[in-house]
């Protein structure tokens, strides 16, 4: 699965469309052109004819077989500073199912004849930008028009995984252990969400072993976790409470009633845009029906009504209720910093305004204080870092769009250079000016 159990993904999980992947279907346009001229020339025996080569002295330009060249290609990326890799198993697979050449309408599978070294998913690269500086995360050496059109998806893939991995990773850093909610599923085609999902669950890996961490994954899709087993959860929608006629208490009674209780009641407190009467309207009824149930001696059907948190989800162009107006929209509107204090001092004192006998005001204190916080709605890391810099009370944050984001500091666009070709039984350097073959030592040989 990653470089944290040193297994590989296999097309089992994948399943990809081979056929129409070999044909090029998949590739850029250009990639098939040259695959069919080369095809073509291997075809006609030619051998190179030219006269300004970029071959070393001491080696002849003659009896060159250009069409059935062997040459040495790297992947990698530029992003500034440190990448989490993912996307290598697919690679590898459509290496493995794809390299090759069409005889008639037989496809003749010749990835056995190449010599293949890549890191594995979840592996850790760096640059400064200068592509002299890069570290590769993938090396194949063998004749190139077998696997020329495999250059779009390979890149492809290893560019989007990537990229969602090191945001993830980023905004975990950003959230300092916090645990943070994959929540972008909304935002693109759903036949994307099993790659991005497990990008996801690499970089939360990565995170834990760096830091010593055991944070758990929380996904938003079961589509997500079909890489890796991970399946999909979540709160209540504003849809939901629209169908309670705005009653987010009531919404979340019946929610608590019927749902199993292996899924966290978390209950969605924007919808009226006064979270923190909402919330603790929530409390109050949800808590009313744990002390009966309680009291009852029915525990079991009890824990169904233990509220897990409250989530805020307030529009960037509106003021809470409970916040008062300071004239500044990143301290007034959508989820800001004093709405979040507001909801934890509302929580925290609920239990305050409720009749209790003296055996339940410490249940009910501990009822209310352990309900946790969860913050949506345009979270990034530099928001995330702003809250945490402050002190906001927030246990969890949800993150959607931002992990997608390919723009300045986050591009992490995958590139694949020959650098590389084998003339008269000698590998000479090939690579256009400004690239070279390079090392990274955590390539290791596939086959």
């Amino acid at each position: 699965m990653s470089i944290f159990d040193g297994k590989r993904l296999t097309n089992d999980t994948f399943k990809l469309d081979i056929e129409r992947m070999r044909k090029g279907w998949y590739s850029d346009k250009y990639f098939a052109n040259i695959n069919h001229m080369l095809v073509a020339l291997a075809a006609d025996g030619y051998t190179y004819a030219g006269q300004h080569h970029n071959l070393p002295t001491h080696i002849s330009p003659a009896d060159i077989a250009v069409g059935d060249l062997e040459v040495e290609m790297q992947w990698f990326t530029r992003r500034v500073g440190t990448s989490i890799v993912v996307g290598v198993d697919k690679v590898l697979e459509m290496l493995r199912h794809c390299t090759g050449y069409y005889d008639g309408d037989n496809f003749v599978e010749t990835a056995g004849k190449l010599q293949v070294w890549a890191v594995q998913d979840g592996a850790v690269v760096s640059s400064d930008g200068d592509p002299l500086h890069v570290q590769p995360v993938i090396r194949v050496r063998g004749r190139y028009r077998d696997f020329a059109l495999l250059e779009t998806p390979t890149l492809g893939i290893l560019t989007r995984s990537s990229r969602i991995a090191t945001n993830v990773y980023e905004t975990f850093e950003a959230a300092r252990g916090k645990p943070v909610l994959f929540f972008p599923a909304r935002f693109d085609l759903h036949e994307v969400q099993a790659a991005d999902g497990y990008a996801y669950n690499i970089a939360l890996q990565r995170f834990n072993a760096n830091h010593a961490s055991d944070l758990g994954a929380f996904i938003s899709t079961d589509a997500q976790g079909d890489w890796w087993g991970g399946a999909g959860g979540g709160t209540v929608a504003h849809a939901a409470i629209a169908s309670f006629l705005g009653d987010t208490a009531e919404a979340m009674m019946a929610f608590s009633r019927v749902l199993p209780v292996n899924i966290p009641r978390i209950a969605l407190v924007d919808f009226n845009n006064d979270s923190v009467r909402d919330s603790q309207r929530v409390l109050d009824s949800m808590f009313a029906e744990y002390r009966r149930l309680i009291e009852a001696g029915d525990e079991t059907e009890a824990t169904k009504y233990k509220l897990y948190g409250v989530r805020l989800d307030t529009s960037s162009s509106l003021r809470d209720e409970s916040v008062t107006p300071l004239g500044d929209p990143a301290l007034d509107l959508g989820v800001n910093p004093r709405l979040v204090f507001n909801v934890r001092q509302g929580l925290d004192s609920a239990w305050k305004l409720w009749k209790l006998d003296d055996k339940w005001k410490e249940p009910a204190r501990e009822f209310c204080q352990n309900v946790k916080i969860v913050v949506s709605g345009g979270f990034a890391p530099e928001k995330i870092r702003r809250f945490e810099k402050l002190g906001v009370p927030v246990d969890i944050y949800a993150v959607g769009s931002y992990l997608f984001n390919n723009n300045g500091a986050t591009v992490t666009d995958f590139t694949a250079d020959v650098v590389r070709v084998k003339v008269h039984g000698e590998w000479v350097d090939m690579a256009k000016v400004g690239r070279a073959s390079l090392e990274n030592p955590n390539l290791e040989r596939v086959w």
